[in-house]
């Protein structure tokens, strides 16, 4: 029993202490500028088209339910709003999230959990190198990057993408479009989702980094240690949101109100 509870607590205690760890030596120790540019470029290259073929059915999908539902309430002159704020302060950041997560987080680890495999980090560590510092912060920081970068992808394609459906399929008004977001729609959404973003982002690469420095039983341990940074990312993105979300809710109330 004793022994249980210990594997259970065990992994989240190591996750929160490589945040402590990996988060103090962004600040504290020389950074790898060409590593981030490296890194930046790469997780850029394997996640901007996914970007661009999610975003414009997510704000579809998004429009459309909105449109439909805001019509038999009789205020579709507030469908337009309704769907930018649903885009800018949940969709966008949950699509970078579920992106970062699923094709940068499993990247980090995959190269991470290599190189633990072939002793690469315990060679560094024998040589004095500090593999936090030289290797996962810099990742980190091109993560948390490209991530804000998305984001904004995919709030222009929403907003984009809502305007199109709203006005020029469904038949509303692009004024009353333009006049409703901006009544409703304030800055502070757009920071909270930047904020998200760069939360989701910095939260799925030290999960991958973690899960793919602690990788071991060969290739097929890679393996398992990327599908689960997967997962555990999955899990920990989901609940922050809500977290964030809420406390957003009582700083920020609605406007208006």
């Amino acid at each position: 029993m004793a022994v249980s509870v210990v594997s259970i607590v065990r992994g989240p205690g190591e996750i929160a202490a490589m945040v402590v760890e990996v988060t103090k030596r962004i600040f504290t120790t020389r950074f790898q500028t060409r590593e981030f540019l490296e890194q930046a470029w790469f997780i850029t290259s394997v996640t901007l088209m996914p970007t661009l073929l999610v975003s414009i059915p997510f704000g579809a999908v998004i429009s459309l339910q909105v449109g439909n539902l805001t019509g038999q309430l009789g205020a579709q002159s507030f469908a337009g709003a309704t769907a930018v704020l649903a885009v800018v302060r949940e969709a966008a950041p949950i699509a970078a999230a579920l992106l970062i997560a699923g094709a940068a987080g499993s990247a980090i680890c995959s190269d991470l959990g290599s190189r633990k495999i072939r002793e690469e980090s315990d060679a560094m560590e024998v040589l004095g190198v500090d593999p936090l510092a030289r290797l996962v912060a810099p990742r980190v920081v091109a993560t948390m990057f490209v991530s804000v970068m998305i984001n904004g992808l995919v709030i222009g394609a929403g907003i984009g993408g809502s305007y199109f459906f709203i006005v020029m399929v469904a038949g509303g008004s692009a004024g009353a479009f333009l006049s409703s977001f901006t009544a409703l729609a304030t800055l502070p959404d757009l920071y909270i989702s930047m904020v998200k973003a760069l939360v989701f982002g910095w939260l799925a690469a030290i999960v991958g980094a973690y899960k793919g420095l602690n990788a071991g039983g060969g290739p097929s341990g890679v393996g398992r240690a990327v599908n689960e940074s997967v997962i555990v990312s999955f899990m920990l993105l989901f609940f922050l949101n809500a977290v964030i979300t809420a406390i957003y809710f009582q700083v920020v109330p609605p406007p208006g109100l």
